[in-house]
């Protein structure tokens, strides 16, 4: 008989009592602990996960400033050797590492050892093509098991990894590429989505002909197996390779803050900007993350014996990252490739679930939008299989409403699982991590969040920088995090990034461990850039209300309104544009989209078609407008910069003299349009 199963924050809490000597009557002293003995805390998780270096480290946390903060220095790590420590326990237990499919059921599983062979074939590729550690390889790559490979190849021999999605188009990849000059590329030859399939040869073209620093193309055929490309090295070929060599092959030791990756997340001025995260700062938060927060386990330890994690998502979405990070502890990935939601012409939102049936996902996570529209669709328990190995709904993106969240409790009650718990977490690309997540063990309450993540000293400040509880305010993080970016590249004077994320308050404000003010040379406070409510006391809870700034948010996926701007105002029809994301306070994404035409044309349906085409063409087409409106002028400052964040700051329902001062505005007289257009807005609203 199994014995019964314990929480994975309670294994470690006990390890702490057993090994530390240390007892917390309460996860909000567990948490003030971990977010004031800093070294203490991100020690025991290194220690309780069993990293290891040949070397050993001279500090945890050598320089407490943000940004700058140096973490675990002289330690030696490498992502891709962490994942492969698990090949052999994990093998002989009969677990595979990775389980996937496809909206064409083409179900496969890949076994740890060759998981192991195909990086090791892959990794000596590229070495055998001058790759070296730094050489940057960008990928277009859907969610798939090869993709994972690539990954892994890559960063075990130190090279950095970047990865768009097919689904975004050339501009917004290029956008992206072209600022990290990668020496590889590795593509798709096409993918299929939506009931249909989708050629990226044509892409993959432009991209080679834009990206004069690529030396070496890879070519995987995920709808032709045998395509081939001239000047293109097949993936079968590249990870054909099983002989001594890639037997002996071992991942690089490497510094602890070695570049790992590079991911975008834009702001709402200028290209994406790419923020680099290291090696070691990424295993240590997704391990803990993973594991004490998300409750994931190794799927071979006896207490989560047959763990099965399963994060639906696409390459260009941070979750993705999170998903490959269940590679880190042992677990069995279970990934899915194509649209959640079936066809346009057969919507099936029943289809995921099937999914997980079928491959006994036992952690099933997904975008807050996804459940909302399976409870639109009245998806039931009956079409989707038997679910009974499910015991964690994970979900993220944009806030969960309590009417969903309660949906999916009875939707789990009635497949025959009572209680499910939520596992709603909030963080983003920018650390690539939760500052917001769940505790198996604490209270939960549909629409709201448990705790503050361990190691995160997040807190809500009001507009004179003071934290408060029980009120919205801006979420900021006052301690460093071991996975807050490296740098942006090309960045080389640090501006950027001190202007995306430490210029809204004062250095050394609220940045004393545990609270106060520390000297200045600490540097200022993490601002994220999203409203957030912490509750008072354990069963508070916490509530992230939207972005704080203009930055898009469509589904998890963050884009840039210049992005926008940039396809829009490309058509010859346009004169000026601007968008605005009116996610907030658990209201749905609605993104209104605003041009200036040329004299002589209106916004007929053939010219929004042709804009909804630009953007989704240039972009993705998640970031196609709800609706577009032609207006007489954009709202400029005296400066010429739109104003984004004052119209949605109108629309949302605020007064025009709190959002905005007109006496700073080159065109006050056009704001008239903007507060009709909020007040009729709001009337159909309520």
């Amino acid at each position: 008989m199994q014995a019964p199963y314990i929480p994975q924050i309670r294994l470690y809490q006990d390890w702490l009592r057993t090994q530390r000597g240390l007892r917390f009557d309460s996860y909000d002293a567990l948490w003030r602990w971990s977010t004031t003995d800093l070294d203490a805390f991100w020690q025991s998780i290194w220690d309780y996960f069993d990293l290891r270096s040949p070397t050993p480290h001279s500090a945890v946390l050598a320089q407490n400033t943000m940004p700058g903060a140096q973490w675990f220095p002289g330690a030696q790590v490498n992502y891709a050797r962490q994942v492969l420590r698990h090949v052999d326990a994990a093998h002989a237990a009969g677990f595979p590492a990775i389980v996937s499919s496809n909206e064409k059921r083409q179900h496969r599983e890949m076994s740890w050892p060759e998981l192991r062979r195909q990086v090791a074939s892959l990794a000596l590729h590229l070495q055998a093509q001058g790759v070296q550690p730094g050489d940057r390889v960008a990928a277009y790559l859907p969610n798939v098991p090869e993709t994972i490979v690539a990954f892994l190849a890559t960063v075990s021999i130190g090279a950095v990894w970047s990865v768009c999605a097919p689904d975004m188009g050339t501009h917004a990849v290029l956008d992206r590429f072209r600022q990290i000059e990668p020496k590889v590329l590795i593509a798709v030859d096409g993918v299929s989505y939506g009931g249909r399939d989708h050629d990226r040869l044509g892409v993959l073209a432009e991209l080679r002909a834009q990206l004069p620093s690529v030396r070496h193309t890879l070519l995987l055929g995920n709808l032709d197996a045998t395509v081939l490309v001239a000047g293109c090295v097949s993936w079968v070929s590249a990870t054909g390779q099983n002989d001594p060599e890639t037997d002996a092959f071992e991942p690089l030791w490497l510094p602890f803050d070695h570049p790992l990756w590079i991911v975008y997340s834009s702001g709402t001025t200028g290209l994406p900007k790419p923020i680099v995260h290291g090696h070691g700062g990424m295993v240590l938060v997704m391990l803990q993350l993973g594991a004490l927060h998300n409750d994931i386990g190794c799927s071979y330890a006896p207490n989560s014996w047959g763990e099965r994690y399963h994060w639906y998502s696409s390459t260009g979405w941070v979750m993705w990252n999170a998903q490959v990070g269940g590679l880190l502890a042992g677990t069995t990935c279970v990934v899915f490739d194509g649209n959640p939601g079936g066809s346009k012409e057969r919507p099936d939102w029943a289809s995921l679930w099937r999914f997980a049936s079928e491959t006994g996902v036992t952690f099933f996570g997904a975008g807050a939008a996804f459940y909302a529209n399976c409870m639109k669709a009245g998806v039931t328990p009956a079409q989707c299989g038997d679910l009974s190995y499910l015991r964690v709904l994970g979900s993220t993106g944009s806030p969960l409403s309590a009417e969903v969240q309660q949906w999916g409790t009875d939707f789990m009650a009635q497949a025959g699982v009572e209680n499910i718990w939520w596992c709603n977490i909030s963080g983003g690309t920018d650390f690539a991590g939760a500052f917001i997540g769940g505790n198996r063990e604490l209270p939960q309450a549909p629409g709201k969040m448990q705790c503050r993540m361990l190691g995160a000293a997040v807190e809500a400040w009001d507009e004179q920088g003071r934290p408060v509880l029980d009120a919205v305010g801006e979420l900021v993080c006052t301690q460093p995090i071991p996975s807050m970016p490296l740098y942006l590249w090309g960045d080389d004077s640090g501006a950027r990034y001190l202007a995306s994320y430490f210029d809204m308050y004062p250095a050394g404000h609220g940045r004393k461990p545990g609270g106060g003010d520390g000297p200045a040379a600490m540097g200022a406070v993490w601002r994220h850039g999203d409203w957030i409510q912490i509750g008072a006391g354990e069963a508070g809870g916490c509530v992230i209300f939207g972005r704080s700034d203009a930055t898009i948010n469509r589904h998890g996926l963050r884009m840039g309104t210049s992005e926008v701007y940039s396809a829009v105002e490309a058509l010859p029809e346009v004169l000026d544009s601007l968008v605005v994301d009116l996610e907030y306070l658990g209201r749905e994404s609605y993104m209104p989209l605003f041009v200036v035409l040329r004299p002589g044309h209106a916004l007929d349906d053939a010219l929004r078609a042709r804009i909804n085409d630009a953007i989704r063409t240039a972009l993705s087409p998640r970031f196609v407008p709800d609706d577009i409106f032609a207006v007489a002028e954009v709202p400029r400052t005296l400066s010429g910069k739109k104003q984004e964040l004052p119209i949605k700051k109108l629309l949302l329902g605020q007064p025009l003299e709190k959002v905005v001062n007109q006496d700073a505005m080159a065109n006050p007289g056009c704001l008239a349009w903007y507060v009709a257009f909020a007040a009729s807005r709001a009337a159909a609203v309520a």
